[in-house]
C-alpha cells in the first residue's frame, strides 16, 4: 500500500444562529485566541496538529451548545501556490498582533523615561504592565504557527523594556566579556515550543561548544534556575540585528570557519534579511520545515535539528578546523541523545588526526 501523508490543513466550517450576535462575539473571540485564520465566511484554517485538531473539536462542541452547527475536517491545498497564500495569512495576522505587542511596549519604555512619579510607584506600575505585555507576547508566540518575522522585533522591545524596569539585561552597545562555558554546565536551557532554525542551530551550539551534556526543555516561563534562549527575556536572545546563534557565539566567544559559515545560513533564514545569501540557505530552510512537519514531539524534533546542524558544521570544516569543544562535568554515559553522541564522536575524531 503506498504511503499517503495527512493533509496539512484543518477547516472549521459553522453556521450560527443569526439572531444570536453574543454567539457570534464569543465564537470569533475564541477563533482568534486559538489561532485561526478565515479561509472563507465561516471556514476557518489551522495546521494539521494534535493540538490544533483538539483546539478545533473543542469549538465545534462549543458552537453547537451555542445552538449552532459545526463541521470539522482535512484539507490539502491543490490550487498553485495554495499553501503558500494560507501560510502568508497566518504570518499577517500574527505580523499585526506582535506589532501590536510592540507598539504597546514602545509606548510604556517611552512613558517609564518620562513620567514623574516616584521611583518605587514608577516601577511597581510598570512592572505590572510588563508582566500583561509578557502574557500578551506570549499568547501570539503560542499560536504563531509560521514564524512570522515581527517576533523578533517585539521580543527586542520588550527585552528593553525589561532592562529599563528592572536592569536585568543589556540591549544595546557593544557586548559584555565573554562568558566562561563552566558556569553553564549542568543546567537546563529552556526556550519556546516548537524550535526553528535559530534554536535548533542554537541547540547544537550549546551542546557542541558550552556543555556537552546540556539537557532542553520548553515552556513560556522559565524557572530561576533555567537558561532562557531565544526568548523574550534573558540575555541570550536577539540582540539589535543578530539572532539568537549569532549572540551565544559572541557571548562565548566561538569562532571558527565552521560556526562562520552555519551563522550566516541561519542569520538569513531567521532574521529573513538576505545579509549574506549563502547558496545553502534554502536548502537547510527546506529541512527545517521538513522536520516541524513531521515530528510533533518538542524533544525529539530538537534533537534531530542538533544533528542537522552538526552534520551541516562539519561539512563546513576546513583546514582550520573546529574549535575545542567545552568539557563533559559529568559521565559520559550522562546524556544519550544523538546530539551528545556526534559531540563525542567529533572530539574523538579530532584525537585521532
Amino acid at each position: 500500500m503506498d504511503y499517503v501523508a495527512e493533509p496539512r490543513w484543518l477547516l472549521l466550517g459553522h453556521q450560527l444562529p443569526t439572531r444570536s450576535s453574543n454567539a457570534r462575539v464569543k465564537t470569533w473571540r475564541r477563533l482568534q485566541q486559538i489561532g485561526a485564520v478565515a479561509a472563507r465566511n465561516s471556514v476557518y484554517v489551522l495546521p494539521n496538529t494534535g493540538q490544533c485538531r483538539e483546539d478545533f473539536e473543542w469549538m465545534r462542541s462549543e458552537i453547537v451548545a451555542l445552538g449552532g452547527e459545526a463541521t470539522v475536517f482535512a484539507a490539502d491545498a491543490i490550487s498553485e501556490n495554495g499553501t503558500d497564500d494560507i501560510v502568508s495569512m497566518f504570518r499577517r495576522a500574527r505580523e499585526q498582533e506582535y506589532r501590536a505587542v510592540k507598539t504597546a511596549v514602545d509606548r510604556l519604555l517611552r512613558s517609564s523615561k518620562t513620567k514623574q512619579h516616584s521611583r518605587s510607584s514608577r516601577e511597581g506600575a510598570a512592572a505590572r504592565s510588563l508582566r500583561a505585555l509578557r502574557d500578551r507576547f506570549s499568547a501570539v508566540e503560542h499560536i504563531d504557527f509560521f514564524d512570522a518575522p515581527a517576533r523578533g522585533e517585539a521580543a527586542a522591545s520588550l527585552a528593553a523594556l525589561e532592562q529599563a524596569i528592572h536592569g536585568r539585561r543589556q540591549v544595546s552597545g557593544a557586548m559584555p566579556n565573554a562568558l566562561s562555558p563552566v558556569g553553564f554546565h549542568a543546567r537546563r536551557w529552556v526556550t519556546r515550543p516548537r524550535p526553528g532554525v535559530d534554536r535548533m542551530a542554537s541547540a547544537w551550539l550549546i551542546r557542541r561548544f558550552i556543555d556537552p551534556n546540556a539537557t532542553f526543555g520548553f515552556t513560556d516561563r522559565p524557572g530561576s534556575a533555567d537558561v532562557p534562549f531565544d526568548m523574550y527575556t534573558g540575555e541570550f536572545s536577539h540582540r539589535g540585528e543578530l539572532c539568537t546563534f549569532e549572540v551565544l557565539a559572541e557571548r562565548f566567544s566561538l569562532k571558527s570557519a565552521a560556526i562562520a559559515r552555519v551563522s550566516q545560513i541561519v542569520h538569513d533564514l531567521d532574521m529573513k534579511d538576505k545579509k549574506y545569501d549563502p547558496p545553502e540557505a534554502a536548502a537547510v530552510g527546506r529541512m527545517v520545515e521538513g522536520l516541524r512537519a513531521l515530528l510533533a514531539d518538542d524533544a525529539a524534533l530538537l534533537e534531530q535539528g542538533i544533528v542537522m546542524f552538526g552534520a551541516l558544521a562539519h561539512s563546513f570544516q576546513s583546514e582550520e578546523g573546529p574549535i575545542r569543544p567545552a568539557k563533559a562535568t559529568r559521565a559520559p554515559d550522562a546524556h544519550k541523545s544523538s546530539g551528545g553522541r556526534v559531540a563525542r564522536t567529533q572530539t574523538k575524531r579530532k584525537g585521532r588526526r
